[in-house]
């Protein structure tokens, strides 16, 4: 049971910035001090190091939002398939604010985590693959000597001057 506990307290790291263990994961500072929550199911764990207590889940996307995992897995599922926020609040049965809360707060997440793995890169090659677009040609601009047409008017490429007079 005690390599269970810390298994699961590992991947957690102290958030005093003031703490020497500050940051770093797996050092065996972090253990767990209690149980918590209406099921008493979350981990309070502590730092061995400064003795700063936090929740398991303070520097995950979930932390402070009343819902469960499962829920917010949905959305951000939902999210990613392209389902629009209303539709998401309607089909879950959830307010549209704590849809796009969720949302929101997932996409800050990520951007911190992917801007922490990123600056971290030690790379000494780096290749870029090209991106190829296809534009379509009208035919008013392939073949311009052809009859006057709905594109002939101001807006559409052309000078907007007044007919001449004859």
């Amino acid at each position: 049971m005690e390599c269970d506990i810390t298994h699961r307290a590992e991947p957690n790291f102290c958030p005093n910035e003031q703490c020497k263990d500050y940051g770093l994961r797996g050092h065996g500072n972090i253990g767990i001090r209690a149980k918590y929550g209406k099921y008493k199911n979350r981990d309070l764990l502590y730092c061995r190091t400064c003795g700063k207590r936090f929740a398991a889940s303070r520097t995950s996307a979930l932390f402070g939002l009343h819902l469960p995992a499962e829920t917010i897995r949905q959305i951000i599922h939902h999210a990613a398939e392209g389902v629009s926020v209303r539709a998401t609040a309607r089909l879950l049965g959830l307010d549209k604010d704590t849809v796009n809360r969720v949302i929101l707060r997932a996409g800050e997440h990520c951007a911190r985590v992917l801007s922490g793995l990123l600056t971290s890169l030690q790379l000494a090659e780096t290749q870029l693959d090209e991106l190829w677009t296809f534009v379509k040609k009208r035919n008013v601009l392939v073949n311009p000597k052809k009859s006057r047409s709905s594109t002939d008017k101001p807006g559409y490429g052309r000078p907007s001057t007044p007919p001449r007079a004859c």
